[in-house]
């Protein structure tokens, strides 16, 4: 799936799809016509999928409305593409970005034999059903404090046995868990709430504060994280999160003051920058 595209609601001078489609099923170009006026970047990818998934001419002229709108692709599909697996997303989720990928990759990289894997911040669940998919049956377990999203990651994470529990941080957690755990993911918020306001509007308008918001520097949730890790990392376990570049510093200096053995890693295509920590 291409990633999301900006898309503000039609203008007054821009044709509704209603306008531009006919009653039987609408072209390819139409589509792409609409999605374009709307001002989607990636108009030709997003055509392809919306008339995939749609049946009837009605239906496309449905999708392609919520579209144009500015509801995010992911949303009006009800799926993201995330490692190569189909995540099931609703409005009020956050929806997985290409470029946790790169913490999921890292996260194999150092523990290829993980046995129990937490996804903290779950959202969707995409980052404990990719590390389920590439693992060897796993042990999985996710939290949110978001009730939407805990209904959405039990759905991704049924297929593999997932559990998945509300509330924050490690207080969702059973105490079972405490130095078992392989890998932890926690893809935190990490936008400064000063910035949420200057957030593509897809992600502002549909998307919950509380998967963005990381406090005043953004990195409010990152430091609780980091300094509760290592009390549920098992010896030689290893805890992820995404920052941006300008916070790296910080968020790697959170992880050394946790105890962690602590790097960085960047990934350039993707734009991504994960904090690694690891338990001695």
């Amino acid at each position: 799936m291409p990633p999301t595209s900006p898309a503000s609601p039609t203008s007054a001078s821009s044709p509704a799809p209603s306008a531009l489609f006919s009653a039987s099923l609408p072209s390819r170009d139409a589509v792409v016509a609409a999605l374009r006026a709307a001002g989607c970047v990636f108009a030709e990818d997003e055509a392809a999928l919306l008339l995939t998934a749609a049946r009837t001419a009605a239906e496309l002229t449905a999708l392609v409305d919520r579209r144009v709108c500015g509801l995010p692709l992911e949303i009006v599909l009800g799926w993201a593409e995330f490692r190569g697996l189909r995540i099931a997303v609703a409005p009020g989720v956050f929806v997985p970005r290409r470029r946790t990928e790169f913490l999921v990759s890292e996260a194999l990289a150092h523990a290829p034999r993980a046995q129990v894997v937490v996804d903290l911040c779950c959202g969707s669940g995409a980052v404990g059903a990719a590390l389920a998919a590439a693992l060897d049956r796993p042990e999985v377990h996710a939290a949110d404090v978001d009730p939407v999203a805990v209904r959405c990651a039990r759905g991704n994470l049924a297929d593999v046995g997932g559990r998945v529990y509300a509330g924050d941080l490690f207080d969702a957690l059973p105490d079972a868990l405490r130095g078992r755990v392989d890998i932890l993911a926690a893809n935190v918020p990490y936008v400064p709430t000063g910035e949420v306001a200057l957030l593509p509007a897809e992600a502002r308008d549909h998307e919950p504060l509380v998967a963005l918001d990381g406090g005043a520097d953004g990195l409010d949730v990152l430091r609780r994280v980091a300094a509760a890790a290592p009390d549920w990392l098992a010896p030689g376990g290893c805890l992820l999160s995404e920052t941006s570049e300008r916070q790296a510093p910080a968020a790697v200096d959170a992880f050394t003051r946790a105890g962690l053995r602590t790097r960085l890693a960047v990934c350039e295509e993707l734009y991504a920058h994960v904090v690694i920590g690891v338990r001695g």
